[in-house]
């Protein structure tokens, strides 16, 4: 049923409300434009509701259990530790609520149309939003695509929101499993698989890749696999599953061929973690000239226009890296490019974070990608921080910073630090980056004493070959 006979209208239409959406939105309202945002769910998407938000709140609740239950060498124990997993949720559940609660705020303040419903493109100059009430057209000037992604499934192993588990059910266990089996070892895996472990499940990381964290450095991998052997995690790699069974007091039971030998693995859950899929089914892009690329993900340029002039994409479904950050820039950049500004994205200078013990962060290029692409072109500067006063002074030596740079020029290319705040620290040298900056720079830029982000001037003075203190 299609509700009244004359369509709404308005100059954006932005479907879908994630990091993208929204910000898009509201940059494209704050630039004089009438916007319709269009979500289905929940404004936030997938990131505040069921991902970056939920998972990071949890992660630190883990980290706290851990402090308290270990002994340290300073002094303090603390006896009859105990955690009440319901309320953790709940807690939770209130930090998702009022960030979800400011973006409402935000879309009334600055005049944004919020509608709840599934959209779809009928033609590239009008939506149509299936609403409880029924169908509601819209037409529009320009719209953002902004739909986000989904957990992909493993196809042995599909998904049934009781035992095999995504992410978003993973983070919304009222009870810990005693056991529990991640499948795949990239960030995702990574981080919910050491949060569980500090919470008390025996867990085991399941990675079909000869490697965990398959795109990083050998030297953060090497760290990392010694830190889940710390955790008491067991790491499988290059696991070919051959089997899965479920046994008749609700575990379940997956045998996987390593380099020939077999291992089985029983589980109270199984945790699917082998990345994002983008969504873009159910939208009526075949109404529209909107093209996706090999992989699924719409085609868009530096605008983040796609092939339907009048359409853009942005964040997850328009390509990699799937960060809520790059979504945001991506939705500022997409609403600026329709109010005739003279913008562009670049994916140079992209940081990201793995929230894992110890953090892993970067930006730009790994030594290895360095090394592939510039060969003998290249400074790597190294400090670790079991030399830096600060992460001893928190029992934090595990870790260090990364400095590569162009040889010829001192360019600063790629940044990789490890360890205590590094989602914090990467920030200045993404600045850098974007900056241009020269080794010299950010060696010759005095640091406050004791930090860590003194790692990131030691380590480009020892890309110079001027280190001090190792």
């Amino acid at each position: 049923m299609v509700v009244g006979d004359i369509p709404d209208a308005a100059d954006v239409v932005v479907i879908g409300a994630g990091p993208g959406g929204y910000v898009a939105a509201i940059r494209a309202a704050q630039l004089g434009k009438d916007v319709m945002l269009v979500e289905k769910d929940k404004l936030g998407g997938l990131c505040l509701n069921y991902g970056c938000i939920p998972s990071k709140s949890l992660i630190h609740t883990a980290d706290l259990v851990e402090l308290f239950s270990m002994k340290h060498d300073n002094g303090i124990s603390v006896s009859g530790v105990s955690f009440d997993p319901a309320q953790m949720n709940d807690w939770r559940e209130r930090v998702i609520k009022k960030l979800r609660d400011g973006i409402a705020f935000l879309m009334e303040k600055n005049g944004v149309t919020v509608k709840t419903g599934e959209a779809f493109f009928e033609s590239s100059t009008r939506v149509g939003i299936r609403t409880e009430h029924g169908v509601e057209l819209v037409d529009f000037k320009n719209a953002v695509i902004a739909t986000g992604s989904r957990p992909r499934e493993v196809k042995e192993l599909p998904f049934d929101g009781q035992i095999i588990i995504s992410s978003k059910e993973a983070l919304e266990l009222r009870k810990i499993p005693e056991s529990l089996l991640v499948v795949g070892g990239g960030y995702v895996g990574i981080e919910m698989g050491g949060m569980y472990a500090k919470l008390g499940s025996k867990v085991t990381i399941a990675e079909a890749l000869p490697s965990i964290l398959a795109q990083a450095d050998a030297d953060v991998v090497s760290l990392m696999r010694k830190q889940l052997q710390a955790m008491n995690v067991k790491v499988l790699e290059n696991a070919k599953q051959t089997s899965f069974s479920k046994t008749s007091d609700g575990k379940a039971t997956v045998k996987y061929s390593i380099n020939g030998a077999e291992e089985t693995v029983q589980a109270d859950k199984i945790l699917i973690c082998i990345g994002h899929a983008p969504v873009t089914q159910g939208l009526g892009l075949d109404k529209t000239k909107v093209e996706l690329d090999k992989w699924g993900f719409i085609k868009v340029n530096e605008r983040l226009q796609t092939t339907d002039a009048a359409i853009y994409a942005v964040g997850d479904v328009a390509g990699q890296p799937m960060l809520a950050h790059k979504a945001f820039m991506q939705g500022k950049i997409a609403a600026g490019a329709i109010a005739g500004e003279n913008v562009a994205y670049s994916d140079r200078v992209v940081p990201s974070a793995v929230y894992s013990d110890p953090e892993i962060a970067s930006v730009g290029l790994s030594e290895r990608k360095a090394k592939e692409l510039l060969q003998d072109n290249i400074l790597v500067g190294k400090f670790p921080l079991a030399a830096s006063g600060r992460a001893l002074t928190m029992d934090k030596r595990y870790g260090f910073a990364k400095v590569i740079a162009k040889k010829d020029t001192h360019e600063i290319v790629g940044v990789t630090v490890v360890g205590p705040s590094a989602s914090d620290i990467i920030s200045e040298a993404a600045l850098a980056m974007q900056l241009g900056a020269l080794l010299e720079d950010v060696a010759g830029t005095i640091h406050p004493h004791p930090t860590l982000s003194e790692a990131l001037s030691e380590a480009a003075e020892d890309a110079l070959g001027k280190a001090i203190h190792v």
